[in-house]
């Protein structure tokens, strides 16, 4: 009995481990390396066909298309999917346990994005994804590539709408979990998904749908899908955004554009009184001249040095940009993008170029965003916007001024803002930070970035407001992938790290 009672617990012992798999030892990264080579060709065709369904979130037929996709991608994956409804535009949920789990992490994946304008692209559609190769002259040109018949070079890149931002981060993901599942592995930890089909929008209907689901939604922490990587293309760690708010401004001059010769002299050209406004909004070191604009934002040295460990150089950015001096905001880039941020976005004053005309238009119009910080709030710098505006000496009207608003008030404008995203920040020192951290560390040694925040926008203040919980974004994209513009574009060697990443960081155990 003695024998058999030893037998009996080592055959438990035995299927307990077989039930473990390979849980007992993390993936190293030579398994990392070896599989995610071995899967890229088919990571590579997975995306490109995800690339070809258009997704502007403005159309809801393009949002359908786009959620058919995913939902069949994850029920394949064995995923329990769910349709969440809103107000306006759906999000889908995607959620998988697993029985040793106790800890759950949430990923937010972006699958819309920015509008195209085709002309602009070197290329039959922004929605016909190509390969290019970058010849002596440093133009991209298309190469034709035979799928599991010739190598991938980790230079070429993959050119279509959403490439960077950020259907290639989401497949990314996705190509990781397959691995795992091919390998005979389970991730460390219980997964949640909240796909998001109109951030470029602002995530309008995020809030409700947090605030709605938020037993459904909650985790132990938050992974972003999104953002690209720090400027030396290292893979990069990203613990905050700055939010982001925007406001239209209308200065106006007469009821109607005016031949230049017979009132030139005569009728004030607002583009003038626009200039001097606009101009007076920043001093020529670049500070915001708006009263209290950056309150409450006071960087310690301690603070300062941890911002400063990224590996940067001020020259290189400076000649990378083509620019001799930067805003005197902060001492580095990493300490400017701390502090609200105020940009001219958009200037429209009559026609130039070969629709030039001889006249005095008759309004001039600004857009303008700012990028928020934790410490600042938008409503409060958009107010002080418009105080300053009537500091400077304009009356506001609600929409076109009326002929006794013009007799009367020799400067007129109109005013009007919206508040989108809020800011977030996620403690360096966190579970989240230390979990990813040693996820990366195994993967790249040192040769990883970890960035306080980032200076584009995400729709994760909900998310944190509301579920209490710590959010980080992996950064994947090449830093000249031209996001939001024509020619966006995604580094083939970019894409392998993302998948390589995410292995890691599946097979991390969460504190």
């Amino acid at each position: 009995m003695k024998s058999f009672g030893h037998t009996f617990f080592l055959t438990i012992l035995f299927n307990l481990l077989m039930v473990m798999g390979i849980h007992a030892q993390k993936l190293t990264k030579e398994q990392i390396e070896t599989a995610s080579k071995k899967a890229l060709p088919n990571a590579v065709e997975n995306l490109m066909e995800f690339l070809k369904i258009p997704n502007d979130g403005n159309y809801p037929d393009q949002i359908e298309a786009n959620l058919e996709r995913c939902t069949i991608i994850f029920s394949e994956m064995g995923f329990k999917i769910q349709r969440l409804e809103t107000n306006g535009a759906p999000l889908l949920f995607a959620e998988k346990r697993y029985p040793k789990n106790t800890k759950t992490l949430l990923f937010y994946l972006q699958i819309d994005g920015q509008p195209v304008d085709s002309t602009e692209w070197y290329q039959p559609s922004p929605y016909l994804p190509v390969l290019k190769q970058e010849n002596k002259d440093g133009e991209w040109e298309i190469i034709s590539y035979e799928a599991h018949k010739m190598p991938l070079d980790l230079d070429w890149r993959i050119f279509a709408r959403s490439a960077s931002d950020s259907k290639g981060p989401a497949m990314a993901f996705i190509s990781g979990l397959q691995i795992l599942t091919e390998m005979g592995e389970t991730p460390e930890y219980n997964i949640k998904v909240i796909m998001d089909f109109q951030e470029e929008l602002g995530s309008p209907d995020l809030p409700e749908v947090v605030k709605k689901f938020g037993d459904l939604l909650s985790a132990d922490g938050i992974l972003i899908m999104d953002g690209t990587r720090h400027l030396s293309n290292w893979p990069t760690l990203t613990y905050g955004a700055r939010g982001i708010a925007t406001a239209t401004l209308t200065v106006f001059g007469a009821k109607r554009s005016l031949h230049s010769g017979q009132y030139g002299n005569f009728s004030p050209n607002p583009v003038f009184e626009a200039s001097r406004f606009l101009g007076s909004l920043k001093n020529e070191e670049g500070l915001v001249q708006i009263p209290g604009f950056y309150d409450g934002i006071e960087l310690t040295e301690t603070e300062k040095e941890k911002l400063n460990q990224v590996p940067e150089d001020l020259n290189e950015i400076k000649t990378g940009l083509g620019i001799s001096q930067p805003d005197k905001v902060g001492e580095t880039y990493q300490e400017a993008l701390q502090y609200p941020s105020l940009n001219i976005r958009g200037l429209k004053a009559a026609w130039v170029g070969k629709e030039v005309r001889t006249i005095i238009p008759s309004e001039v119009v600004a857009e303008i965003d700012m990028r928020l910080v934790p410490e600042s709030d938008g409503k409060r710098l958009m107010e002080s916007l418009k105080q300053y505006i009537m500091d400077n000496g304009f009356h506001l009207v609600d929409s076109i001024p009326t002929d006794e608003e013009r007799a009367t008030y020799p400067k007129l404008a109109s005013f009007t803002y919206k508040l989108g995203s809020k800011p977030f920040r996620t403690n360096f020192d966190s579970s989240m930070g230390h979990m990813l951290n040693r996820a990366m560390t195994r993967l790249f040694d040192d040769r990883f970035v970890n960035m306080r925040t980032t200076g584009g926008s995400q729709p994760i203040g909900p998310f944190i407001n509301t579920l209490g919980v710590p959010a980080v974004a992996l950064r994947i994209p090449n830093p000249d992938n031209s996001i939001h513009a024509p020619n966006e574009n995604l580094r083939i060697g970019n894409y392998l790290e993302g998948i390589m990443s995410c292995l890691a960081v599946l097979t991390e155990p969460m504190d």
